[in-house]
């Protein structure tokens, strides 16, 4: 029988070191392997990590586009029916979203308000940045820029109506020649303009500025007071509303102008001018046809009135800076009456029917006038009436002597004439609609 040859003791050895060997390039084999596996892994979570930037910037890119949209109906900032043409670019200040624009012969052109608004800044002297400008505020955290101008025609604390008159197109400030720039803003974020409710295609389109600013006074013989609207149109025309219900047209300033109602030859009629805020000239119809007058400063509001009883109106102002009414007599003299707040409007009428028109102020937020009479010992009272947002109007709607209070509510053109009659009687009201609706 053979006996299996014994194993040396080198070849143990050979074989452990074969097995060390393999057991090692085993072990070589798998950190290869877990340290591919970490690479890949790492490889994967960077590029986890730059799609997540990259997310990250497009949505920040998006969000940057896209602004909130205001919801205050603005219109272009021009006169009803003229062209402008509106453009921007890339780098624009402070926006891309703001609007540069211009016309043939722009310089010195109107410049409107393209909604109601407060004046919150009014600057009529710088020569950099955005040069003369104006800011309104519209409510609702919105305001519109008004940049460059030639001049400013207004006063901080003054409450314009759409379409009044702002300033005059110009090349003040940053400005490379006359344009105006406009930026439509909602809190601090000059965001995509909308025009007209809907949103601005910049380059050239007609602007649709062309609101109805309400009236009421003894315009027509043998009816009393009437309603009216002063229509900013192309060809301005004040329409009033006979009792037949038709309507007569009396054509009256330009579309920038503001409409004063007033009986200048004591005939017992009422009948049509305007105020220039550019130049502060009352332009109104005597027996010998039309006449000017000069009076007041920059910001006054007008206003029309028989001061001193005598049946002929004169002229005068409001001057929202200081709250005050400035009254001019016959000769040129003025008199003075401190009466509201900054942002009230003013309105005059008969109170007390003793033949002198008396002065109130309106505050558009409250709702509530506070009048006050002229006489010898003069009496303040106060009535609530109307809508947030309503313009103020008064005329003798009953014929009693006395005139009342009333509103129009430019949502849905209606006047709403609160009637007071003498005694104890209550208080009733009567709505007629007319005009446009804003």
């Amino acid at each position: 029988m053979t006996s299996a040859p014994a194993v040396t003791g080198a070849a143990k050895k050979k074989g452990a070191a074969t097995k060390a060997a393999a057991k090692k390039a085993a072990a070589q084999k798998a950190a290869a392997k877990k340290k591919a596996a970490a690479k890949k892994a790492a490889a994967k979570r960077a590029a986890a990590k730059k799609a997540a930037a990259k997310k990250a910037a497009a949505k920040k890119k998006a969000a940057a586009k896209k602004t909130p949209t205001p919801v205050t109906p603005f219109h272009m900032p021009f006169a009803c029916g003229q062209s402008w043409t509106g453009s921007t670019r890339s780098h624009h200040s402070p926006s891309a979203h703001s609007i540069d624009f211009n016309a043939p012969n722009d310089l010195g052109q109107p410049v409107v308000a393209s909604a109601p608004g407060r004046v919150v800044t009014s600057n009529n002297t710088s020569n950099s940045g955005y040069g003369r400008y104006v800011v309104l505020d519209h409510g609702n955290g919105e305001t519109t820029v008004y940049a460059h101008l030639q001049h400013s025609h207004v006063t901080v604390g003054t409450w314009l109506d759409q379409g009044a008159l702002v300033g005059q197109l110009g090349t003040t400030g940053n400005s490379s020649g006359p344009h105006l720039h406009y930026e439509q803003k909602v809190g601090r974020t000059v965001v995509a303009p909308r025009l007209n409710r809907t949103k601005y295609v910049y380059g050239t389109s007609a602007s649709t500025n062309c609101a109805d600013v309400p009236l009421a006074g003894n315009l027509l013989e043998g009816e009393g007071a009437q309603v009216a609207v002063f229509r900013r149109s192309a060809a301005p025309q004040v329409h009033v509303r006979g009792a037949d219900g038709k309507t007569r047209l009396m054509a009256v300033g330009q579309a920038s102008d503001e409409p004063v109602l007033g009986d200048w030859t004591g005939y017992g009629l009422q009948s049509v001018g305007s105020f220039s805020p550019a130049t502060r000239t009352f332009t109104l119809a005597g027996e010998a046809g039309f006449f000017s007058i000069t009076f007041g400063l920059r910001g006054d509001r007008p206003i029309a009135g028989d001061w001193d009883g005598n049946g002929i109106w004169e002229v005068g102002v409001y001057r929202p800076s200081n709250s005050t009414f400035v009254l001019r007599s016959a000769t040129g003299t003025s008199t003075n009456l401190k009466l509201g707040k900054v942002g009230d409007l003013p309105v005059t009428g008969d109170w007390d029917g003793d033949g002198v028109t008396d002065v109130g102020v309106f505050d558009r937020a409250t709702t509530t006038f506070t009048l006050r009479t002229r006489a010898a010992k003069p009496v303040t009272t106060t009535v609530r009436h109307g809508l947030v947002g309503d313009i103020p109007v008064a005329a003798d709607w009953d014929g009693d002597g006395k005139a009342d209070v009333g509103t129009w509510t430019p949502a849905n053109a209606t006047f709403s004439q609160r009637i007071a009659p003498s005694g104890k009687v209550a208080p009733r009201v009567q709505n007629v609609r007319y005009g446009r609706a804003r």
